[in-house]
């Protein structure tokens, strides 16, 4: 584990505790999988939060099929929070832009009304309407991929 002779450096540089982290899930993943006895695990996982340089670390994976960071169920929960928290952002300006368009139109409405003398029909009603109801089916069947 304390080898820490590298190709082109990089396993001689520091670890940081994301790094170890990583590792750790690995580790995990491998544990889960059957790959890992409960005190080979055990050890390893003592070891990667010890590790100082990157040599240590890839020393503790080497026999562990390799799994990539974004397939890490850290990373995967990670990116679907902030993908969840982007579609809500991007629901609410869905909404803001609801809500200028019927000021817009009631007041072209009001304006129309006043000029005429009388009270129009309230046309705006429709698209308004419409709109808001799109809206709020998008809460019911949205497309959740």
């Amino acid at each position: 584990m304390g080898d820490e002779q590298g190709d082109d450096g990089k396993a001689l540089i520091r670890v940081s505790d994301a790094e170890r982290q990583e590792t750790a899930e690995r580790l995990k993943l491998a544990h889960d999988e059957g790959r890992l006895s409960l005190t080979e695990y055990d050890e390893r996982l003592r070891a990667a939060y010890a590790a100082t340089v990157r040599a240590d670390l890839v020393a503790l994976e080497a026999d562990l099929p390799r799994v990539r960071r974004k397939d890490l169920p850290a990373v995967r929960a990670e990116r679907a929070e902030t993908e969840r928290a982007d579609q809500i952002r991007e629901y609410a300006k869905e909404w803001r832009s609801w809500a200028g368009v019927a000021v817009l139109l009631t007041t072209i409405w009001g304006i129309t009304s006043i000029a005429s003398g009388q009270l129009n029909f309230f046309w705006p009603m429709f698209p308004i309407g419409i709109w808001g109801a799109v809206l709020v089916a998008q809460l019911f069947w949205r497309d959740d991929d």
